[in-house]
């Protein structure tokens, strides 16, 4: 006992700052942040340079890969975030037959530019409908809601347009008022009336991108999810 007493008035002696404490994760080099631009853009998400300076691009391409990934979509890169990154492998469309198309994932919140060969490039982080009630500017009552389905880009326009329910920047129009289109109000989470917003350095590119006819594959929608198989029940066993 009196060993145990000793042992015990020793431990409780030593300073709190002399308890091991885990090292802090060292910053990532200018060598190392460049090679996370680097490989961003080996998976295909949209990065405009790659010179070691974590800019407001790099952080929206990092947002689409933790949408991608499942992770938190902070666009902070993180030890963690970069170690994700080199283990990384390059998102697949749903449709890789499909030829030159673009793919609008809702329930992931991204957006993938697909080439005739079935690679996916340029993939943005995208904020589509709420899904909220809105009744606003003489509108009748309606949910914020972005349609699945095939649609295409049946004409766009240049510059800021303002519509009823807001301002759209270089809008892709895919179906009614809907469009593909830049946002200075850019979320992580569905916040728009329907429309799907992209940054605004993508949408002074996409246009010239993507010519009138160009189909659009919208999925992800809850009606979209695959349902789970019911349930099948054992028969309670019959009395012999």
């Amino acid at each position: 006992m009196l060993a145990l007493a000793l042992s015990l008035t020793i431990w409780l002696s030593v300073p709190a700052a002399a308890v091991a404490k885990p090292a802090p994760a060292k910053p990532l080099t200018t060598g190392e942040i460049r090679q996370a631009e680097q490989k961003l853009k080996d998976l295909g998400y949209w990065i405009s340079a790659v010179d070691g300076v974590w800019d407001a691009t790099d952080r929206h391409a990092l947002i689409a890969f933790q949408k991608v990934s499942g992770a938190k979509p902070t666009g902070v890169l993180t030890r963690a975030e970069y170690n994700a990154l080199t283990m990384a492998v390059p998102p697949l469309p749903r449709e890789q037959k499909a030829g030159r198309h673009i793919e609008v994932d809702i329930a992931r919140q991204v957006l993938y530019v697909v080439d005739d060969e079935g690679k996916v490039a340029n993939i943005l982080p995208i904020s589509s409908g709420s899904g909220k009630r809105f009744h606003e500017n003489g509108y009748p009552e309606t949910h914020a809601v972005t349609p699945c389905g095939h649609l295409a880009v049946y004409t766009k326009s240049s510059g800021w347009r303002k519509s009823p329910l807001g301002e759209m920047y270089n809008p892709l129009y895919i179906v009614g008022g809907i469009a593909i289109h830049g946002s200075e109000d850019m979320r992580t989470y569905p916040a728009s009336h329907g429309c799907i917003r992209i940054p605004m350095f993508a949408s002074r590119l996409l246009p010239k991108m993507v010519p009138v006819g160009t189909p659009v594959l919208v999925y992800g929608c809850k009606e979209d999810q695959p349902k789970p198989a019911p349930q099948v029940l054992a028969a309670a066993p019959t009395a012999q």
